[in-house]
């Protein structure tokens, strides 16, 4: 999987693509190369996808909290879906992955990037996506404040 995911972004033109075995090593690589944007396997060894979003999300000593991260995995069922979005994953893209999937989740991320929020169990991108009509300020419910709120790294 990862020669292909490797070979898709090689031909959108992505320049550097580094791959990595385990979560640990990818930590660290994270730290030397500052990427861009992960895509992490749902099953990523001895430590899973989930965790290893968890780790980059909030561990004190993440080289970038606010990295975009899209999960791939053969899991399609919903409660593995949500599992990845409330580990905070950006985006969660289903094995076989087709160039046009992927392509579409990259636009995603940066034509339509989340507010990242900080809640007592979470902290990650915004997992709310659906927008009301009816909404017309910064915050979502009148007893809103801004505790809790991340600054947004993409202002």
């Amino acid at each position: 999987m990862s020669t292909i995911l490797r070979t898709i972004l090689q031909g959108f033109g992505v320049r550097t693509v580094v791959e990595v075995r385990d979560a640990a090593d990818a930590f660290e690589m994270m730290r030397s190369a500052n990427p861009d944007l992960a895509l992490v396997d749902y099953m990523l060894g001895d430590v899973d996808g989930l965790e290893f979003t968890r780790l980059i999300r909030t561990a004190s000593d993440s080289p970038n909290k606010y990295l975009p991260i899209i999960m791939v995995s053969g899991h399609t069922d919903r409660t593995k879906i949500m599992e990845a979005i409330n580990a905070g994953v950006n985006e969660y893209l289903a094995k076989p992955v087709r160039p046009v999937d992927l392509y579409n989740r990259l636009v995603s991320l940066i034509e339509k990037p989340r507010r990242f929020v900080k809640a007592p169990a979470y902290f990650g991108p915004d997992r709310r996506r659906r927008q009301d009509p009816r909404y017309n300020g910064p915050w979502r419910r009148a007893s809103d404040n801004q505790e809790g709120a991340e600054d947004d790294p993409f202002e």
